[in-house]
């Protein structure tokens, strides 16, 4: 491993390109710390530490964690690369239902061109939505002692507040695309790993504190323990895969006949990755949010409301799970279509061992695929509500950050991205020659 490291810095190309990538995310991480003009620093510090308090809080560290710290500093990166996420996804889903758009994503690299120009068009969009309803909420907070966060909250704080938060999204949007064209890695996952990476020294010392506090040093080791568990179960979610073999037919190439090679359909065992989370996670916070708008606990429904959908109680974490292994089999439905499979394969002369083509190759397909989707989104769910169980059991011992650490997308992102980037590295490490990070055996990345 340590010899590997030194190889890293004798390529120069390579030396160059993580150097890049690193400056790249530090110039990241100074834009998370640059505030929205205008701002009283110091009545938002004392409205987040009020929130904390109550069962927002939660809330707010969960959308915080993305937005590396930006989004309780109100800076200029305050709603991170969301946005340009949630867009992406969009798209995704108008492209299976849009006849023009799924002829676009055919027509190879000018179509897929100009899908991305709608992409960025859908990320200014939902910026400006999105930073306006943060400005407005900006304008309603307070401090304990009565001190307006915003100093002046005319239309020219709200016009200046919505473009610095657009400006900012559409700057990261354009840092993670020349990391991936100049640095290593893809530069949009990086940025979101930097983001939550960089919170997690400060919150492993907030729960080593909290258990120093209280003198029990079994909960850290439980702790440590679990940590391991889940880190392991979310490298086996990432790179789980089923794989069905295939065979082909002798083919006639100029005056031979060849057999053609066997192959296999690599079924991912979690084909949606983190999207369920995150489509769960909207869904089931928005209720919590329209409470909040409408009054809160002013009204006995919105209290109730408030409480059993917030991180922790059993009532949040059942439909979370729910809505998990629902979005589940609905993106990989959306994304993998069984029937084109069986064609492309009749096309070019494949097919499945003891599987007739045609339909029954597409029901076979759809059989293997829905069986491990079923078991690859309990798997998932699991993982994703083991923070809300650390928040639940040891709410005093470990903070809301380091919960979140623990499990769900954040996990997952640290893992997958991780092994991506470590994967491109061993691979320029190979193609020159050199030793990758495992001697024996290469490190797989997501397919």
């Amino acid at each position: 491993m340590a010899s590997a490291v030194i190889n890293i810095f004798k390529i120069p190309e390579l030396r160059k390109r993580i150097l890049f990538t690193v400056f790249i995310l530090i110039v990241y991480r100074i834009g998370a710390h640059i505030p929205i003009p205008g701002i009283n620093v110091e009545a938002l510090k004392s409205y987040f530490e009020q929130a904390a308090k109550s069962s927002a809080g939660g809330l707010l560290d969960f959308f915080d964690l993305f937005a590396g710290g930006a989004l309780k500093r109100f800076t200029i990166f305050a709603l991170g690369i969301m946005p340009y996420i949630s867009a992406s996804i969009i798209m995704q889903l108008l492209t299976v239902v849009i006849p023009s758009l799924e002829k676009l994503s055919k027509e190879g690299p000018e179509g897929y061109k100009k899908i991305n120009q709608y992409t960025r068009y859908g990320t200014v969009f939902l910026c400006a939505i999105q930073s306006l309803g943060l400005t407005f909420w900006m304008k309603s907070m307070s401090s304990a002692k009565g001190a307006v966060v915003p100093k002046d909250s005319g239309i020219g704080f709200i016009l200046v507040a919505v473009i610095a938060i657009t400006t900012g999204t559409m700057v990261l949007m354009w840092l993670g695309e020349i990391i991936t064209e100049r640095g290593i890695g893809n530069g949009i996952s990086l940025i979101i790993f930097a983001g939550i990476v960089v919170r997690v020294p400060a919150a492993s010392m907030d729960t080593v504190n909290r258990i120093i506090t209280r003198s029990d040093p079994i909960i850290g080791i439980i702790l440590i323990g679990l940590f391991v568990l889940v880190v392991a179960a979310s490298i086996m979610l990432t790179l789980g895969v089923r794989k069905i073999p295939v065979q082909y037919g002798k083919r006639v190439v100029g005056r031979r006949m060849v057999q053609m090679t066997s192959q296999s359909i690599p079924l991912r065992v979690n084909a949606a990755g983190v999207i369920p989370i995150i489509f769960a996670s909207s869904v089931i916070l928005f209720p919590a949010q329209i409470s909040n708008m409408f009054g809160g606990s002013k009204y006995a429904i919105f209290t109730k409301m408030q409480y059993w959908l917030s991180p922790g109680h059993a009532a949040y974490m059942i439909l979370y799970g729910a809505l998990i292994i629902f979005f589940c089999y609905f993106y990989t439905a959306i994304q993998f279509n069984p029937v084109d499979i069986s064609e492309n394969l009749k096309k070019y002369g494949g097919f499945i061992p003891g599987i007739r083509p045609g339909k029954n190759t597409a029901d076979y397909i759809m059989y293997i695929l829905n069986r491990i989707t079923l078991s690859g989104s309990i798997f998932l769910a699991l993982i994703a509500i083991t923070p809300d169980f650390i928040i639940r059991i040891w709410p005093e011992e470990v903070s809301p950050e380091m919960a979140y650490l623990f499990g769900g997308t954040s996990l997952l992102i640290i893992v997958g991205v991780a092994l991506d980037t470590l994967k491109q590295i061993e691979s320029q490490l190979l193609m020159r020659h050199y030793d990758g990070f495992i001697k024996k055996g290469r490190i797989r990345g997501r397919y």
